[in-house]
């Protein structure tokens, strides 16, 4: 069994950090997102195709340097080509079945039970639905009470709803659905091949889970996942290796060959490899890159810091995003593709 793992976006929404890697390498807890996601395949599946555009090479590397038991194939788009595109281009690797996923979701999601069900249900395609208290935001799927979708709605007033639950971001799929989407263009898979899908099969149903859900898009549901698994696991701090810390810290996690000076104080705040924070230093729900350094007796709050960016003693920030270096040649300046559930 196959997996494609839509690995190919530029991750806008967490500049700086994507100007320097790929977005599914950022690390969570110091392990590569992507890395959560493979872990969590069934035991069947023996092929993962990496649908990947920008920073290919980064990703090549990092698998070739890493065995996760599976044969990994590195699909490089030549364009973007959005969640439909991306999965057509796949098409010559694909033998049956398949899963498609986002890289970019951390979740309690047991896709074995999600693959149990669509054999139980003789589905032509399954998605995983996610609970949401905003249904305003999102499109909202009209799922009858066996699982089977009949719809979706964009974006409903509250009393307009046909239900709570959105698209969760992972598909399991018959291969006849490659037969819906067109060869070489962006295409979303949630807009334009799910409606047909509902309409040609009425066999397109819901898997809904519990547990939590949490698309890393920006820097806050960074910073928010960070949090969470650090509480879940039951620790105060998530710490690398070789580091210093003559500081405070609580709800951090903190990367290889990191100094900490006396007297600082981190709070919710991530700390990348081979950074040092000087004396006295308070940092609040930030992001600091890999070789940063921060002054001492600073002051940041709700701030981030690209790779190699260094900030004056005594500095004082808030909600600043610093990166002083050139931007990657070809980096958009807006998303391109899908987003989740929308």
């Amino acid at each position: 069994m196959e997996a494609i793992i839509l690995a190919g976006g530029f991750g806008t929404r967490l500049r700086p950090f994507t100007y320097t890697r790929a977005k599914s390498l950022l690390p969570i807890l110091n392990k590569p997102m992507i890395s959560y996601l493979i872990d969590s395949l069934p035991e069947e599946v023996d092929k993962v195709i990496l649908a990947v555009n920008y920073r290919k090479n980064q990703i090549e590397r990092y698998f070739r340097e890493n065995d996760f038991g599976k044969e990994i194939i590195v699909n490089d788009e030549p364009k973007p080509l959005g969640t439909g595109g991306a999965v057509k281009f796949a098409e010559k690797h694909i033998t049956g079945r398949f899963l498609v996923l986002n890289s970019d979701i951390i979740c309690s999601l047991h896709l074995d039970d999600m693959v149990k069900f669509h054999i139980e249900n003789n589905a032509v395609s399954t998605i995983s639905l996610w609970p949401v208290e905003n249904v305003s935001e999102f499109g909202v799927a009209d799922v009858e009470d066996n699982g089977n979708i009949v719809g979706f709605v964009e974006k409903p007033k509250p009393e307009d709803a046909p239900s709570d639950f959105i698209n969760a971001g992972a598909y399991l799929l018959e291969p006849e659905i490659l037969d819906y989407i067109e060869t070489d263009r962006l295409i979303s898979m949630e807009k334009e091949i799910f409606p047909q899908i509902i309409s040609d099969t009425e066999r397109f149903f819901g898997f809904k889970f519990d547990g939590y859900w949490m698309d890393i898009g920006r820097i806050s549901s960074y910073l928010d996942v960070h949090r969470f698994l650090i509480r879940k696991n039951k620790m105060e701090n998530y710490l690398g290796r070789n580091c210093e810390i003559h500081g405070d810290l609580k709800d951090c996690c903190i990367g290889d060959n990191v100094y900490i000076g006396s007297n600082s104080k981190l709070n919710s705040t991530i700390v990348y490899d081979n950074a040092r924070i000087e004396d006295s230093a308070v940092l609040n729900n930030c992001v600091v890159g890999e070789n940063c350094k921060i002054g001492s007796h600073s002051n940041l709050k709700d701030s981030v810091f690209g790779d190699n960016e260094t900030i004056a003693d005594d500095s004082i920030m808030n909600k600043e995003v610093v990166w002083t270096q050139p931007v990657p040649e070809g980096y958009p300046k807006k998303q391109i593709g899908n987003v989740i559930g929308e």
